[in-house]
């Protein structure tokens, strides 16, 4: 196995468990997050591919990135069930596999948490983005006040990312966002679940930024 590769096999069996369990109250978000995309996406950390139903028609391609080997096993399946044309590519945020401003947009879904260098990956998404390029966002990270934010800082120093397979809960996706070097569009705060007790991870935010025209 390469550096750069991701295996977690034990945690990519739970998550794929979670996620789909988990899609009745994640699926209207995946709507929002994707509605009007068109053109060339690309979706790093596809996972085990629920994203791809939710992919409007307007979309000619997507190429999905996903670094883990049985998460990538379970996107190919997602992928031969999409509507629109999805090619599933092993790689790593850090170092995407495709040219340089080669697509229309880029999607990024709770995602930014487990990158190895949050900095460099939203720079290499910055450098596959046409000029103008959207990047959708779907996160979680830091909030729910000075308690949960104190307790996310020591979960992250210790349990939650060997647990979780590589997972922060105490980042911030909207900043690191802004501080790339993108142009922020409207964004959303949101608890999921909406109802019941709160966890680290509940703390989430959807929304929209660009790559500037002129960069």
């Amino acid at each position: 196995m390469s550096p750069a590769a991701v295996h977690h096999p034990l945690f990519a069996r739970f998550y794929a468990r979670l996620s789909v369990a988990a899609e009745p109250a994640i699926g209207v978000h995946r709507d929002e997050l994707l509605a009007g995309l068109h053109g060339r996406v690309i979706e790093i950390g596809a996972g085990n591919g629920l994203n791809f139903a939710h992919c409007p028609g307007t979309v000619s391609e997507v190429v999905a990135i996903e670094p883990e080997r049985r998460l990538r096993q379970l996107a190919v399946t997602a992928a031969l069930r999409s509507e629109v044309p999805v090619d599933v590519v092993p790689g790593v945020a850090e170092a995407l596999p495709v040219k340089s401003e080669a697509f229309d947009a880029a999607v990024v879904s709770l995602v930014l948490c487990s990158v190895r260098d949050l900095p460099r990956a939203l720079a290499e998404i910055r450098r596959v983005l046409r000029p103008g390029g959207e990047l959708r966002f779907f996160e979680h990270g830091r909030g729910g006040g000075r308690a949960m934010t104190a307790g996310q800082r020591v979960l992250d120093r210790t349990v939650w990312p060997p647990l979780f397979g590589g997972c922060h809960v105490s980042r911030d996706p909207v900043g690191a966002i802004r501080d790339a070097g993108y142009e922020l569009g409207p964004y959303r705060r949101l608890l999921v679940p909406d109802k019941g007790p709160r966890t680290p991870s509940s703390y989430c935010v959807l929304g929209t930024a660009r790559r500037p025209p002129k960069s």
